[in-house]
């Protein structure tokens, strides 16, 4: 939140905006931050007030409802926890949705089933406020550094009048009508929650087999093995840091989310599958507070080896 990197106008100088943010976590207070010092007027509102202290000194104006947020903004953007928290939030005769003046935008960040994007959309439409679901990948060091790759779904015309505001906190991409940025994000989660697995089966296999596990990770960087998740997870895991910056519980979330709209599809994804139910096992032995690459663990109770 503190990083000293400047924040860039995208493609030409931005205007300044009003911005409503409502969300203040791990995720939102680096990107509300990042978009106050790009020059935005930034009024955001989270459920813990203290969180904000360290936002206000950023040059974000603290406000004491989600309504004191979106009133009079010209985007409002969300980055709340799951859909439910979402639309309590965004519907219903006193939600924000019924409070944002027509001709401004609302962004949706968080990571939420596809169908809940989807209905937000449609009650956003008839509110005359232009809609994105654009949920974003990268962690915390991406919402700190501006680098986040971010998802959106919604109609081009938004996703244009929006764009340049978003590039402040990484590389938005528009991936189809609403609901689109969401199924996105699942594949995002699929990949990272089954590449986690894999990398964690890949050091416990070198361990046991008596290699080097750091030097094997080092041997397979630049080869087709390689990934960030190798990179950056494998060393969490040689080094048992599982500090959260993407907390297992919230994987598990998406996975869970990704497995019902598999389901509606009526398609098979078995490794994904897995996965998931690795993920289930971690959060019913406590490790859902710890970083995703603490997956490790689980494997390790499963294979009877050290877990601390």
């Amino acid at each position: 939140m503190n990083d000293s990197r400047p924040v860039h106008a995208s493609h030409a100088e931005q205007a300044p905006r009003t911005v409503g943010f409502i969300g203040i976590g791990i995720m939102g207070a680096p990107m509300a931050s990042r978009l106050a010092r790009a020059g935005h007027h930034v009024r955001a509102w989270n459920r813990t007030p203290d969180k904000m202290i360290p936002l206000q000194q950023a040059g974000v104006e603290a406000v004491d409802s989600p309504i004191a947020a979106a009133q009079g903004a010209d985007v409002v953007i969300i980055m709340l926890s799951a859909g439910p928290v979402c639309d309590d939030i965004l519907l219903g005769e006193t939600g924000v949705i019924s409070t944002m003046q027509p001709g401004s935008q609302l962004i949706v960040m968080s990571s939420i089933p596809v169908d809940t994007a989807r209905h937000q959309a449609a009650i956003a439409s008839r509110h005359g406020i232009g809609y994105l679901d654009a949920p974003v990948s990268g962690g915390e060091r991406g919402a700190i550094e501006g680098t986040l790759a971010i998802m959106a779904g919604g109609e081009p015309t938004v996703f244009d009048s929006c764009q340049a505001l978003l590039t402040n906190l990484g590389r938005p991409t528009h991936v189809g009508p609403a609901g689109s940025g969401q199924l996105a994000k699942l594949a995002n989660q699929l990949i990272v929650a089954n590449t986690i697995a894999t990398v964690a089966e890949a050091l416990l296999l070198v361990e046991r087999g008596g290699a080097d596990p750091a030097q094997v990770r080092m041997a397979l960087m630049g080869g087709f093995a390689d990934s960030t998740i190798l990179k950056m997870h494998g060393q969490r895991m040689l080094e048992g840091d599982f500090a959260p910056g993407g907390a297992a519980k919230w994987q598990y979330k998406d996975t869970q989310t990704a497995m019902a709209e598999m389901t509606r599809l009526e398609l098979d994804l078995p490794v994904s599958l897995q996965a998931d139910a690795l993920f289930g096992d971690m959060l019913s032995h406590g490790d859902g507070e710890l970083d995703h690459s603490a997956l490790i663990r689980e494997l390790r109770r499963r294979n009877g080896m050290p877990v601390d």
